[in-house]
């Protein structure tokens, strides 16, 4: 795969990077919305939503303690996208920001290290008196006594449900209003406002590329499309990108 000539040409100095369940999905986790619009064969009210969370909290225990084991298995492991992401943030001479909808921890297993998770992370808990958040691999419930207020019931999942807003989005926004360059690796384009992220970028006039199986919802807003597994294309995408840096 060769970059076409007008972005090998160009010095970047700000890259963000979004990507979406498709990278995640190349690694054995299934994404999180079936085509039936089933969430894992649940409403996706009853276990992303603050108000299924009040009327049955122990589904939505259940339903994130499953989906953290499943993420803990051995077979679980970043596959190349990942890695490349994390080999060239530490070769990448510029500022990248890689910002991701997915709330597992395969990126931080590959290598990378400035990084966003919009959706909030599988394998931390929240406290909803003080905020505070905890590393967990275990299951916890309505029966976990909090580390900080003492009390049990008041731990919830660190992941961002539907109508709740994404985290860090303020330095989200500043980086793509200063960014050259916007890559969008295995996303949908139907989830706001990451969807809107690449006007955003436009408006900032950065190059735009998408990595997709499939265009996306927001795909005519991109300046360059590359079809494909996110696994077999990122690599040598990211290493002519770093050629390009370098001439």
């Amino acid at each position: 795969m060769l970059i076409d000539d007008q972005l090998t040409k160009k010095n970047y100095q700000s890259i963000v990077v979004l990507t979406g369940a498709g990278i995640s999905a190349e690694s054995g986790i299934n994404t999180f919305r079936a085509a039936d619009g089933l969430w894992e064969n649940h409403r996706i009210e009853d276990v992303a939503s603050p108000q299924g969370f009040y009327v049955n909290p122990d589904l939505v225990y259940r339903f994130y303690n499953m989906r953290r084991q499943d993420l803990l298995k051995a077979h679980i492991q970043p596959n190349p996208a990942h890695i490349a992401l994390g080999d060239f943030e530490r070769k990448f001479n510029g500022e990248l920001l890689l910002v991701t909808q997915n709330i597992d921890d395969l990126h931080e297993r590959g290598g990378s290290g400035n990084l966003i998770h919009m959706h909030g992370e599988l394998l931390k808990m929240r406290c909803q008196n003080s905020g505070e958040v905890f590393i967990t691999r275990e299951n916890f419930d309505q029966t976990t006594v909090c580390e900080c207020c003492r009390q049990s019931g008041n731990l919830r999942p660190h992941v961002v449900w539907f109508g709740e807003m994404p985290l860090q989005m303020d330095v989200i926004y500043q980086t793509l209003a200063q960014c050259d360059l916007f890559i969008s690796i295995g996303t949908s384009g139907n989830v706001y406002p990451a969807a809107g992220f690449v006007e955003q970028a436009r408006l900032a006039g950065a190059d735009t590329v998408e990595i997709n199986l499939e265009p996306s919802a927001v795909n005519s807003y991109f300046d360059w499309h590359i079809q494909g597994k996110a696994g077999e294309l990122v690599p040598d995408f990211l290493t002519q990108l770093l050629v390009a840096e370098s001439t």
